[in-house]
């Protein structure tokens, strides 16, 4: 079976896209990346790495009317999530395809997607919830599923949902909540209901993310049990949603801004250094040396604000001494 993706990003989230395609690539799977590079220097970058099952597509290629129409009324973020839809449609009738599932740049995949695709078998369209856990459900702002990852089949049902999904967006779609709409996401909430032939993952291991991984205790870094079952069954860990990931270099120290929500030292040490290294890797401005220390940023408005004066002040060799004992404290 090949798998057909698409995903949105600019220059600003190269490494993450790049990272997203290398690990489907190390998967040795039939797959398919389409890319919409959404800024000129993201085109260009990708174009000229020529990288095999990718194909990079341009706004000029990819905007229409309607699109062009709304985007001045749209921040960068929201002109992304108006355009969801519309890429995976855009990747049905241009190339023809089957089927077409979008996935978020800042995804990564440790296990071949099949068990996904077995359990969607002949629906046409298919849903990830966020599953979150108990204490960080925010159903009611971000709603029940994530477009992390929407599967369309490109027949009647698929195509009915997609061309609804899109009118929806360009019609509004904005980073607040207003009667009951959220950005591109809370449109999903009652598509059971409102097409026919949706199904929705069960898969655990299809959306693990930072806010229900305080459900789960790893085994490694690609499985995990569920904890509080009696009889826990072992799950691969599919595709891990690194959300709201900050990181910047200062001196010998990588600091790490990885969410707001509660990690443990294992997925730290096991999940976020590793991608954390493949992001600078990917980073054709940054250089880490073997020197050079993660630190997890476990007070983010406090470094925050160190970091701004550090930048501010960076003259100061006084302060420059003092920011440096503060990072080296925290290791």
């Amino acid at each position: 079976m090949r798998y057909n993706f698409c995903t949105l990003f600019d220059s600003n989230y190269f490494s993450r896209g790049l990272s997203l395609y290398n690990s489907l690539n190390n998967l040795n799977i039939d797959f398919h990346l389409y890319v919409f590079a959404f800024d000129d220097d993201c085109y260009s970058k990708l174009r000229n790495k020529n990288l095999i099952n990718l194909t990079v597509i341009s706004l000029s290629e990819f905007e229409d009317v309607e699109l062009l129409n709304i985007k001045n009324t749209r921040t960068k973020a929201e002109y992304c999530w108006t355009s969801t839809p519309s890429t995976i449609l855009y990747c049905l009738k241009k190339f023809n395809l089957e089927s077409c599932t979008y996935l978020d740049a800042d995804l990564f995949f440790y296990n071949t997607p099949a068990a996904i695709y077995e359990e969607i078998g002949p629906a046409s369209i298919a849903l990830s919830p966020h599953n979150y856990t108990p204490i960080y459900d925010q159903i009611k702002t971000s709603g029940i599923y994530c477009v992390q990852f929407v599967y369309f089949k490109n027949d009647t049902e698929g195509i009915l949902a997609l061309n609804w999904w899109r009118d929806r967006c360009i019609e509004w779609c904005f980073a607040r909540l207003e009667s009951g709409k959220f950005g591109d996401q809370k449109y999903l909430d009652d598509w059971p209901m409102r097409f026919n032939n949706v199904h929705i993952i069960k898969n655990l291991g299809a959306g693990v993310a930072p806010w229900n991984i305080q459900k789960y205790s790893f085994i490694n870094n690609s499985q995990f049990i569920e904890n509080g079952d009696n009889n826990p069954k072992v799950n691969d860990l599919i595709f891990y949603h690194f959300h709201y990931l900050k990181f910047q270099k200062i001196d010998n120290f990588i600091m790490v801004s990885p969410s707001k929500f509660k990690l443990n030292q294992f997925v730290e040490q096991q999940l976020y250094m590793p991608y954390i290294y493949n992001l600078i890797t990917n980073e054709q401005d940054m250089t880490i040396h073997t020197s050079h220390k993660i630190v997890f940023n476990k007070n983010t408005i406090f470094r925050n604000i160190i970091n701004w004066l550090r930048l501010k002040f960076k003259k100061l060799s006084l302060f420059r001494l003092i920011n440096r004992l503060i990072y080296k404290s925290s290791r």
